[in-house]
């Protein structure tokens, strides 16, 4: 037998025995994580009473254009950039880059190592310790090449669990990307209202300066004829002019809205400069999709992230616990060691090792049950997150559903008091004009329907602002096309009931 089949011959057979020496020291080892264990668990959507608050209504999911309804192609352009230019994707999309090289660093530890190395060292040898002549007391030139290979057996899937959390956590990571660039769009979309509100105030808000400009010559007449004074003549000039500084308030929260959204698509104010003016329309009508809650949670990609955060907790705790057992990592060396470079490439230079390396935690000073209790901590964490996650979710949807109910019952009452306000409004000045009624009623109609005018704008406004947020609170278009979601919910209450019968 040669000399290298003898050295793998004599490996194995200490990597039998050191194996056979593992399994007695493990029944008797002082490490062990009993008694350590949780019993959270992801709570399931049917679980929470939501039939009267979010009935099935036949409606629709939204889609990825859902900002397409309103029929501006304005905003659908302002979106399209947003995504494409925004700091704030970049961000997302370099999160995800980052986890998905952590998860390739996680997958190279379940694979065999290869290194390859060459040293060269000049060093003179002590003539008083354990280095023979002729060598003592010399000078000598070292050449050393090795190439070495090495992989860890991983027998209880310490590498693989560890790689199933980085996976997880990247699948998380790409679901966050997608909370961003729906908190993008939405923002845009909610601003894009906003300023679609600010220039119907604004409209309004040059009617009332025309109504109070004809209120004013109709003052300067009937002072002429003696029926106003110099009195009433102010107060109609102090009116005018509340409302032209009204109108100039308007404009300036106009420019400053435009730079907001000229920030949200990660350019210059001057970019917002440049926006027209909104022409959104009403949308499509609002009913909630049927099979809410539970096709919500794949439909929100904040519950999507939460929800695999839970499933990498639940692969780094049995990954941990791999921590417990024996480490056995087998490793092989062939190389060329010679002094002076005469020598170097000879066969009797040649170095060759190989063998299993053995580790087995005995006495840490409780450092891995520490370790586990953290990681326990951590998935209760991650469970309660999710949990809140999806009770804040199902609180949005049923609050922007009200709301919007709400608003359209305040709207038809707003618009009858809005034509009731009007008609009082020319009524009155009519009156005024022929010198039926003073200065001060006209006021007073004026006053009132200029009131009805903002309210019936604003509540259409917030009508619309509430429909893209009910957008958004469904999630926006978002799908999450995996196939493991069963198998996420199932990993954490396997977790659980795993960690409580190791008690």
């Amino acid at each position: 037998m040669s000399s290298q089949s003898k050295a793998t011959h004599c490996a194995f057979r200490g990597l039998k025995a050191g194996i056979s020496v593992i399994g007695a020291a493990v029944l008797s080892a002082c490490v062990n994580y009993a008694g350590i264990h949780s019993d959270k668990q992801m709570a399931k959507p049917q679980y929470y009473a939501t039939q009267q608050s979010m009935p099935s209504e036949g409606g629709h999911w939204p889609t990825g254009d859902w900002a397409d309804q309103f029929g501006d192609a304005q905003l659908k352009a302002l979106i399209d950039e947003a995504l494409n230019v925004s700091p704030t994707i970049e961000q997302a999309r370099a999160r995800v880059a980052a986890a998905a090289a952590y998860s390739e660093t996680a997958k190279a530890a379940t694979l065999p190592r290869a290194d390859a190395s060459y040293s060269y060292t000049r060093q003179q040898f002590s003539g008083t310790t354990y280095v023979p002549p002729p060598f003592a007391g010399s000078w000598q030139s070292e050449n050393k090449g090795v190439l070495s290979a090495s992989y860890e057996l991983d027998l209880w899937g310490k590498n693989r669990e560890a790689l199933k959390a980085a996976l997880s956590q990247l699948q998380a990571s790409e679901a966050d990307a997608q909370v961003v660039r729906l908190t993008l769009t939405t923002a845009v979309a909610r601003s894009y209202n906003q300023l679609a509100r600010l220039y119907l105030l604004r409209d309004i808000a040059q009617q009332e300066i025309a109504q109070r400009e004809q209120i004013d010559r109709i003052t300067a007449g009937r002072i002429a004829t003696g029926l106003d004074t110099e009195v009433e003549r102010k107060t109609a000039q102090a009116n005018l002019a509340t409302s032209r500084a009204a109108l100039k308030a308007i404009d300036g929260s106009i420019v400053t809205t435009r730079y907001q959204i000229a920030a949200l698509l990660g350019a210059g104010p001057d970019r917002g400069l440049q926006i027209a003016r909104p022409t959104l329309g009403i949308g499509d009508e609002v009913r909630l999709p049927d099979n809410l809650p539970a096709d919500l949670v794949s439909r929100r990609p904040d519950i999507v992230a939460a929800r695999w955060r839970v499933d990498a907790l639940t692969h780094e705790v049995k990954s941990t616990k791999a921590e417990f057992y024996p480490d056995i990592n087998l490793s092989a060396a062939i190389g060329l060691d010679a002094f002076g470079f005469g020598r170097f490439l000879n066969a009797a230079s040649r170095t060759v090792s190989a063998g299993p390396a053995i580790h087995l935690p005995i006495f840490d000073a409780g450092e891995l049950r520490a370790k586990l209790k953290g990681r326990y901590a951590e998935f209760d964490y991650a469970v309660a997150t999710y949990n809140q996650t999806l009770v804040t979710a199902l609180s949005e949807v049923a609050t922007q559903l009200a709301d919007i109910r709400s608003t359209d019952g305040q709207l038809d009452d707003a618009q009858t008091a809005q034509s009731a306000a009007r008609r009082a409004d020319e009524l009155a000045l009519t009156q005024y004009k022929a010198g039926l009624t003073n200065q001060l009623t006209v006021l007073n109609a004026d006053v009132n329907a200029l009131s009805a005018d903002q309210a019936v704008a604003n509540l259409t406004m917030n009508r619309r602002d509430q429909q893209i947020a009910l957008a958004a609170a469904l999630g926006g278009g978002y799908t999450d096309a995996s196939d493991t979601n069963d198998a996420v919910g199932l990993a954490a209450t396997d977790t659980a009931r795993s960690s409580t019968a190791s008690r």
